[in-house]
């Protein structure tokens, strides 16, 4: 199946999932935090294991591929391709029942250099009633359910060509000597920036830099667990036509932490002076 038509179909698969999701949001639940097993947060309540049990169920009829990213050998090769379902992107958002939480899908294919990148990203928000979808060379595209039907239109990134006047988001950790570099940076930008958003999750933080929403966002410390939701994401920046990279100006290792900055790709050499 050609990548256009696959990310319109595991857009379909994501919001199907989605609205089981919901569904168990808006019933009643523990607003206690999410517990942490096996270096990841997950739910009490079991809607991630249902979750990533309905997808990866789903993706098997639409294209199996090689399997899936959590399950790749340890030696991979060219051309070869994995499914990459996470657990909601938002965790802390869904218990306590607010809106900004997502449904991540990505597609990994390993490169001629033997370098597994992300080639179709969806990002679902079901409360929000949106989903971004993305595939390699075929542009970034937002749906958006609305009162007269659906809307969908393809995004790109702001023009806002200075910090000065930008609106930038950023990610923090639960870690405290993680978060104190995420804070110190936020910190440092005070003054420049009309405003500084903190809402998250990730995923949805990276499309909103894609569609103009944010001119950036950053995120120090990202780890293994945050690579299904910054995956997708990333594929939906990079066909928006916008930037993202390390902190340091690398290119993003997806078998290792990362420091993450997105861009309009305009005002990157105004925020780097900030990143360290």
């Amino acid at each position: 199946m050609e990548l256009r038509a696959l990310a319109m179909e595991v857009a379909r698969v994501a919001q199907d999932a989605g609205r089981h999701a919901l569904t168990d949001q808006l019933n009643p639940h523990d607003l206690s935090s999410p517990k942490r097993q096996d270096e990841e947060t997950r739910f009490t309540s079991g809607v991630d294991d249902r979750l990533v049990r309905f997808i990866r169920n789903r993706l098997t009829y639409l294209d199996p591929f090689d399997g899936f990213w959590h399950q790749r050998p340890d030696v991979c090769h060219p051309g070869q391709r994995f499914w990459c379902v996470g657990n909601l992107d938002g965790a802390i958002n869904y218990v306590r029942n607010m809106a900004e939480w997502a449904v991540t899908v990505s597609l990994f294919e390993f490169n001629e250099q033997n370098s597994a990148q992300p080639i179709l990203g969806v990002v679902h928000a079901p409360a929000l009633g949106v989903t971004y979808m993305a595939a390699r060379g075929q542009g970034a595209v937002r749906e958006q359910r609305t009162t007269i039907g659906v809307k969908r239109a393809k995004i790109m990134p702001s023009i806002t060509p200075s910090l000065d006047g930008s609106v930038v988001s950023f990610g923090v950790s639960y870690l405290p000597e993680e978060a104190g570099r995420a804070l110190r940076v936020v910190a440092s930008l005070a003054g420049r920036p009309a405003d500084i958003k903190r809402v998250g999750p990730a995923a949805l933080d990276l499309c909103r830099v894609a569609d103009g929403t944010y001119d950036a966002y950053f995120e120090p410390h990202l780890h293994k667990w945050d690579v299904p939701a910054i995956s997708a994401g990333t594929v939906v920046v990079w066909e928006a036509q916008g930037h993202l990279s390390q902190w340091d100006g690398s290119q993003i290792h997806w078998r290792r932490e990362n420091n993450i900055v997105a861009t309009n790709g305009l005002i990157d050499t105004d925020l780097q002076q900030y990143l360290v």
